[in-house]
């Protein structure tokens, strides 16, 4: 008898271990989820929202919005069904793309095919997340016109503070008449770590493609084992990026037209104006309703922040040039520096640039240098040089180029 009386409680324990836990777990789930739309909105770009929110202890579900700040060309709609476990949350939902201010739908309208689903986990205890969405092929005809995309695959995942891509898509093939492009197959890799808000962030991205190919009537090009890779740093102090751009071979009429590396790096812009200037950005934008500013407007009214970005003295690294045409028989090695002035900014304005008046008074703030050595013999002669200069010292002052200690001659004559 003792121990049937003992059942019941155990049960009612058990039972009361078991809600405590889910609810738990169910409320974990909601927290990461604020957090990480909050920070994914912080960066400054995007405009993320979420609407038709249902939160319960044993299935979520609702619906995320995420925009560019600027603009109306694009929108994603992520939907969502959370199943809580204990331990772990599954979810499922579909990824639709909208098109232009009209909000086409991209799969359903322009293309023949439907939204892509995607499946994820996320752990409670460890708060991790990992997911997958399949990308199907389909082939667009119009008239002429043919697009065919054999599909892909992408995963994600992280914990928050730390996120992850992985994109593998098969070739597409886009023709227009007798000219075409193919593409592929081709990779993404991207990680994105950031701190509360996205105070101070670094992101690397390396994107490959393994094949190109460009046919017209009277140019065929084939281009291999393209690559990009990029960092992206945010500090207390300042936001770099760096670039560096790779390609196997460019190949044209069974030569090999172009083959090499770029590599680059823009440094100094000021941290702390960058994050004023997202966030009067951001003001700007969400603030103004139907009477939303036009670009030229939004740069008048944040001239200030603009300018205050420079303040440091922006500095672009062309870290390495090694290119090399060996159907043309012309080479590039080097590397150099070009740095801005940033004194006496009220004399410059952001909005006028595009008058050429204003483009001349902001050349006159670059200053740097640049070395291209092993020079081929026609670029001598091109610019009017001993035939038999091995290197050229290019330098920038106060805007103005020179070559080997003479002012550039013209290139178009």
């Amino acid at each position: 008898m003792r121990k049937e009386r003992l059942i019941v409680p155990v049960v009612v324990g058990l039972a009361l271990v078991w809600a405590v836990a889910q609810y738990a777990a169910s409320l974990l789930f909601e927290r990461e989820m604020v957090r990480t739309l909050a920070d994914l909105e912080a960066r400054g770009e995007l405009v993320v929202e979420r609407e038709d929110v249902e939160r319960g202890w044993l299935s979520s579900s609702g619906r995320v919005l995420i925009a560019p700040l600027l603009g109306d060309g694009w929108q994603l709609a992520l939907t969502y069904t959370a199943r809580h476990g204990v331990l772990s949350t599954r979810l499922d939902g579909e990824i639709e793309p909208f098109l232009g201010p009209e909000r086409q739908r991209l799969f359903g309208d322009a293309l023949p095919s439907s939204a892509p689903r995607w499946h994820a986990r996320y752990q409670t205890l460890g708060g991790s997340f990992k997911g997958s969405v399949g990308l199907a092929p389909f082939l667009i005809r119009q008239g002429q016109r043919e697009l065919d995309f054999q599909g892909g695959q992408a995963t994600f995942g992280g914990e928050y503070g730390d996120w992850w891509l992985r994109a593998r898509l098969k070739p597409l093939r886009l023709t227009d008449g007798v000219v075409s492009l193919e593409a592929g197959p081709g990779s993404l890799e991207s990680r994105y770590a950031y701190t509360a808000g996205a105070h101070h962030f670094t992101q690397h991205d390396l994107l490959r493609l393994e094949r190109a190919a460009w046919r017209q009537q009277d140019l065929e090009l084939d281009a291999s084992d393209l690559l990009y890779r990029s960092r992206m740093e945010l500090d207390d102090s300042e936001l770099r990026i760096h670039g560096e751009l790779q390609l196997g071979e460019l190949v044209a009429a069974e030569q090999v037209l172009l083959t090499g590396r770029l590599e680059a790096q823009l440094s100094r812009l000021h941290a702390e104006a960058l994050r004023t200037l997202l966030s009067r950005l951001r003001e700007e934008v969400m603030t103004g309703g139907s009477d939303t500013p036009t670009p030229r407007e939004l740069i008048a009214r944040l001239e200030p922040e603009f300018k205050a970005l420079l303040r440091d003295s922006p500095r672009l690294d062309i870290a390495t040039v090694d290119l090399d045409s060996p159907m043309l028989g012309l080479s590039a090695q080097g590397e150099g520096a070009l740095i801005f002035d940033p004194r006496r900014l009220d004399e410059l304005s952001v909005a006028r640039l595009d008058d050429p008046a204003e483009q001349a008074r902001w050349r006159t703030r670059l200053d740097g240098d640049f070395v291209w050595r092993e020079v081929p013999t026609v670029v001598a002669l091109w610019l009017g040089l001993p035939l038999d200069t091995q290197e050229l010292a290019v330098d920038v002052v106060r805007g103005k180029v020179r070559v080997n200690g003479r002012p550039l001659p013209p290139l178009w004559r």
